[in-house]
């Protein structure tokens, strides 16, 4: 099934359940208001959410109404917890490459994994805030999964069974204040604004065969200004699953329901810059990093730029109809008006 939050009805807006076109939607504050409340009590709620689905695709949903992506929230406006790993090597491999670092051996082996701000994120259509184009703006395209609850230690077969959702994330990274806050070695927070997620939270069983080894076997579309960007394969060389990240989460903590883990920007590995584009018939990128990464190995310096004001980034993911499955996040670069 398919869910969303409107901006409506609170600070944590209001659930609705999404016909498989996301043509209609319905609330259901009689079955769950918001949905993390969803969540908290996933098995009893989920098999009353998938009857209203079912109407909603038969057309015999009595309170349907028109869905409007830009009327979304992220379809959790804010969670306890969200965790965002680094799943394809190749992107850690290309930007230690680019400064001449050698590539630890243990990336292999034990994922990278970073604890991002979950109190507040921003809506599907919602603009990329930033003061300062200076700051190095840049997209980075990824799944996510939403998780149901696990004990400390919980083994990645048991975490595959807490799935409850995935969605698509920007994860935003503000590129030019990273080096320095890394340097500080207590990690990312000024240069990782809000997140943004896809209108629409689907569970598992909607990608059909798309979804195998708790990865998800299909292109993440992504254009900037209008113009096609990357298309890799999710699931190609995403050398940890959800459920191994997951379990990684859970060495040393409970896992509570609601959570939100990421992917890291999908990358798949390929021959170079020239041969990589998608214009070149490559399959491109998830982020303007790692375009300037082959810029600065084979060219000796990046030519392409970050996201100044006024830029467009559209990420979208589509089943093997053509049909997108999560909407799209569609997002402007604005300048925020400090007071």
């Amino acid at each position: 099934m398919k869910l969303a939050t409107l901006k409506r009805g609170g600070r944590d807006g209001t659930l609705v359940v999404v016909s498989r076109d996301l043509a209609r939607c319905q609330a259901v504050a009689d079955i769950a208001s918001t949905l993390q409340q969803a969540l908290d009590a996933w098995d009893a709620v989920a098999p009353r959410l998938a009857a209203v689905y079912e109407a909603l695709n038969n057309g015999a949903a009595r309170h349907a109404e028109p869905f409007d992506p830009r009327a979304c929230h992220s379809p959790l406006p804010r969670a306890y917890q969200w965790a965002d790993g680094s799943a394809y090597v190749n992107h850690i491999e290309l930007v230690r490459k680019a400064r001449n670092a050698e590539m630890p051996p243990e990336l292999w082996t034990d994922p990278l994994m970073y604890q991002g701000g979950s109190d507040s994120f921003v809506g599907p259509c919602d603009p990329v805030w930033a003061c300062d184009e200076a700051w190095g703006i840049d997209f980075e395209a990824e799944v996510a999964v939403i998780t149901g609850d696990l004990p400390m230690g919980a083994t990645p077969a048991r975490c595959a069974q807490q799935i409850h959702l995935l969605m698509l994330v920007n994860d935003v990274s503000l590129r030019n204040l990273i080096p320095a806050e890394l340097a500080k070695g207590f990690g990312f927070l000024q240069s990782k604004p809000a997140s943004a997620f896809s209108p629409v939270a689907v569970t598992p069983d909607e990608l059909g065969d798309a979804w195998r080894d708790s990865k998800v076997h299909l292109p993440l579309v992504v254009a900037l200004n209008d113009q096609p960007f990357g298309k890799p394969d999710a699931g190609m060389d995403m050398i940890f699953n959800f459920a191994q990240l997951m379990a990684h989460l859970a060495k040393t903590r409970e896992i509570e329901a609601g959570s939100i883990v990421g992917s890291g920007t999908v990358s798949n590995k390929q021959g170079g810059l020239f041969g990589s584009l998608v214009a070149n018939g490559g399959v491109g990128y998830c982020c303007i990093a790692e375009v300037r990464m082959y810029e600065t190995i084979e060219e000796g310096k990046p030519r392409t730029p970050f996201m100044r004001f006024g830029d467009r980034v559209r990420i979208e993911m589509f089943d093997a109809s053509g049909a997108s499955i999560f909407g799209a996040i569609d997002q402007q670069v604005e300048r925020y008006a400090t007071s």
